[in-house]
């Protein structure tokens, strides 16, 4: 079995057969809320549940899908002053701040992307979601109060509107 980096040229036909295919197809819209997708998937594709996990951890473990989880609206759920924060904190510093920052409840992702100076000087990004502006304004003030002397700078980006998130497509080539 070789090994896919993600890139287009390394998700080849000898990485995913015929029967990964339709798995991708039949999972690329999310998976049945149900407490047994996995049965509910295998059912509709012809193969038993335990194959359409290892199928989906082989093809995980090869690049083909990056993760498998929960893909929350959180404007359904109530929360509308959804922010990006971003900091600039010392290089040095930053895989340590990134796990304190990523760690809180209220974070539902942190990440460090590169600087573009002198017009983008932050490094870490923490997306914070709250049901109104004044609440989310609190929560950026706790990363603040959190990084203490190492904020050397931040912005808060809010959403303005929903982005389609999406993954992998295939076309079913039997439709």
């Amino acid at each position: 079995m070789s090994t896919a980096t993600g890139s287009q040229e390394a998700v080849s036909e000898s990485i995913i057969d015929d029967v990964d295919r339709r798995l991708i197809v039949a999972t690329q819209k999310g998976m049945p809320l149900d407490p047994r997708p996995y049965n509910i998937i295998a059912d509709e594709i012809g193969i038993t549940a335990l194959e359409v996990r290892q199928r989906l951890e082989r093809m995980q473990d090869a690049g083909v899908i990056r993760r498998i989880g929960a893909v929350p609206n959180h404007y359904r759920l109530g929360y509308r002053a959804n922010g990006m924060t971003v900091w600039n904190v010392p290089d040095e510093k930053i895989h340590e701040l990134g796990q304190k920052v990523g760690a809180l409840e209220f974070v539902s992702h942190c990440y460090q992307r590169p600087r573009h100076l002198p017009e983008w000087p932050y490094n870490l990004f923490a997306m914070v979601h709250a049901r109104e502006h004044d609440e989310a304004m609190e929560l950026v003030g706790k990363i603040a109060e959190l990084l203490g002397d190492d904020n050397l700078g931040s912005e808060v980006l809010f959403s303005t509107r929903i982005l389609k998130k999406s993954g992998l497509r295939l076309i079913n080539k039997d439709q």
